[in-house]
């Protein structure tokens, strides 16, 4: 019993799919509360890759549910009063902090633009990343 319950732990989180219009990822800025991360899962090359993005005044990011240390685990990250926090080391990020992130346990900044009110990624941004999911 207790094998089977700490399995369930380690299994990686699924959101909500995306939307998708020919190459991109399409979020709408107007439905992404502030300081808030919104959790996707994207299917590809028979993976789930996990994003999140997060909108801080009128800019908007995007990052990998992974960090360059911690992805072999595949837990990802929880939002947390003004915070992500990896669910493998427990390390903990200030929102307004992500996009300044490099190396150890920050999230892995993914590009996108907006247009429009629209939030777009590339498929192909999200599909290189693939391998860390």
């Amino acid at each position: 019993f207790a094998v089977a319950s700490l399995a369930a732990c380690s299994r990686q989180q699924r959101y909500a799919e995306p939307t998708i219009e020919g190459e991109n990822v399409v979020i709408r800025m107007a439905s992404l509360p502030l300081e808030v991360p919104q959790f996707y899962t994207y299917r590809t090359k028979g993976k789930d890759v996990n994003f999140f993005v997060i909108r801080i005044q009128d800019r908007v990011n995007s990052f990998l549910d992974a960090c360059l240390t911690c992805y072999p685990r595949k837990l990802g990250y929880e939002s947390k009063d003004g915070f992500v926090v990896c669910r493998a080391c427990n390390t903990s990020y200030s929102v307004y902090k992500l996009e300044k992130g490099i190396g150890g346990c920050y999230p892995i900044l993914m590009e996108g633009r907006l247009v429009k009110g629209f939030y777009l990624i590339p498929r192909s941004t999200i599909e290189r990343h693939a391998g860390k999911f």
